[in-house]
């Protein structure tokens, strides 16, 4: 069994469904509302489980509500959260969402500073023990602390490269594999044009490098030549999440052993099959559903 370690934030997602994002200020009204658990690494963490592999998730939560929410959450999900801290009187994060009819999103992270972003406890745990770790941006000193010890036990490591008002160049340099958002992409180059900041990347590690686009599908360098994966075409109810999901999705099929270019079309499916249904989790697809829909879009 494949062994995965995702290593970031939780956060508790409020999730409002509207007709329409709002442009100006006033007084909108939802059509539905839910809440579930969100976060890059932890749904990361999620979609990896749900795919066959054996997963913890490593990060920070308050002792409130919020945080029992979350941990149980991931626990019911299939996901062990042993090596996670629990801060005694501290709030967890949380994110409050909107969607529209078309699934596109804005979302407002509120990232709980009570959680000490300190990483050095997780020297005590042996990162021998996985196939790979897979980091996102949002506790930088945890993903540097990470990728660090995973390298050094000769363990594969993944970057979410999202956007962050931090410089990650360091945590890309220990990356393996860097996949990038195309704002945290911009953000890390200053380029806006997409193929030239993923060259400039490119020169910041010697690991692969890629960026989701969206429906536009994903792009990555293989053997300095720009490779295209397009998105699939689904009847898109809700984007949250679909990131993540793709991460989680790559970080496992790499330890599987799969080309680059099998596991950008595979992760691809995944994170399609996930925006067909609400919520930034609940349809994550197995490997059966993945594989059954991609023979059926070849």
């Amino acid at each position: 069994m494949i062994r995965v370690a995702c290593v970031g934030i939780t956060v508790m997602d409020r999730i409002y469904y509207v007709e329409g994002l709002p442009t100006e200020g006033g007084k909108y009204v939802a059509k539905r509302y839910t809440e579930v658990g969100g976060g890059p690494a932890a749904t990361a963490a999620v979609a990896a489980a749900k795919l066959g592999a054996q997963v913890d998730f490593i990060g920070r939560v308050g002792d409130d509500d919020t945080g029992n929410s979350l941990l149980a959450e991931l626990e019911s999900l299939g996901v062990d959260t042993r090596y996670t801290r629990r801060y005694a009187g501290a709030k967890s994060s949380q994110s409050a969402i909107m969607v529209d009819a078309k699934g596109e999103r804005i979302i407002v992270n509120y990232p709980s500073p009570d959680l000490l972003p300190d990483a050095g406890w997780l020297s005590e745990i042996d990162f021998s023990q996985w196939d790979v770790v897979l980091a996102d941006v949002r506790w930088h000193e945890g993903a540097k602390l990470a990728f660090t010890l995973a390298r050094r036990a000769g363990v594969m490591t993944v970057l979410d490269g999202d956007i962050t008002p931090q410089d990650i160049s360091e945590l890309v340099a220990l990356s393996d594999h860097a996949a990038f958002s195309e704002p945290g992409l911009a953000r890390l180059t200053g380029i806006n044009d997409t193929a030239r900041a993923l060259q400039q990347a490119q020169m910041l590690t010697n690991g692969h490098v890629y960026v989701t686009r969206g429906g536009e599908g994903c792009d990555w360098i293989t053997n300095g030549a720009l490779r295209h994966q397009p998105g699939f075409s689904v009847e898109v109810v809700d984007t949250t999440g679909a990131g993540d999901v793709f991460h989680g999705a790559l970080a496992f099929s790499l330890a599987c052993g799969q080309a680059t270019d099998e596991a950008v079309r595979f992760s691809s499916g995944v994170a399609a099959l996930k925006c067909t249904r609400p919520g930034g989790r609940a349809g994550i697809p197995d490997c059966a559903q993945t594989h059954a829909f991609l023979s059926r879009v070849a």
